[in-house]
């Protein structure tokens, strides 16, 4: 199954970012964003998308500025995720054909990103909106939108975000930590998508 959970490496190393990347891959995370507030992240992208652009999705997160998304795009990135909602940055990422997920948290933010042609919606910090204000959010969103749950949000969770709408999680430290060995990062992958394809059995996200 298509599986909606995007791994975010923060503080990855050049050096490591490709053994990383094919240990999550293999066990069935295939998107990976790099924050750009990592050690040389465009060079950590540039090889994940070398070595694995055909088969997985590749970007950066805390993407910030348009030069950011310039930057992004040039190093063979295709998902630009950003902690804000930032109209520049997102009309910048569509421009160049790349899937646009901006943090938002309230209606406002979540109607402004999808007019300016959001490819979906991060609910960032997720942990302060809550199921409950998720659940809100949905009744008044289009149809379809895709929603994903960032910031202290676990598998423990996965099945109650799910009832409450969204679609998929950005993980973080649950899955990687700068230094983390690749084997290390593969074992807690695998758990980590065990955990979604049980609360998501049956959906078609």
């Amino acid at each position: 199954m298509s599986r909606n959970l995007i791994a975010i490496l923060r503080g990855v190393a050049p050096d490591e970012a490709a053994a990383v990347g094919e240990a999550l891959i293999g066990a069935g995370i295939d998107r990976i964003e790099v924050p750009l507030n990592s050690p040389d992240p465009l060079d950590s992208i540039g090889r994940l998308a070398q070595a694995f652009g055909k088969d997985a999705l590749i970007g950066a997160g805390t993407v910030l500025t348009r030069q950011d998304v310039a930057d992004v795009y040039r190093a063979g990135g295709r998902l630009v995720v950003s902690p804000n909602c930032h109209k520049a940055v997102i009309r910048a990422t569509v421009k160049c054909g790349m899937q646009s997920f901006p943090g938002v948290l309230t209606a406002t933010e979540c109607f402004d990103a999808l007019r300016w042609g959001a490819s979906g919606l991060k609910i960032f910090p997720a942990s302060q909106l809550g199921t409950g204000g998720l659940k809100a959010l949905r009744a008044v969103l289009p149809e379809g939108t895709q929603v994903y749950a960032v910031g202290g949000v676990g598998p423990d969770g996965f099945a109650e975000w799910r009832a409450a709408g969204v679609q998929g999680f950005g993980i973080g430290s649950a899955l990687y930590k700068s230094g983390d060995a690749p084997a290390d990062v593969g074992v807690r992958a695998a758990e980590m998508a065990a955990a979604y394809d049980s609360a998501f059995k049956g959906a078609s996200a």
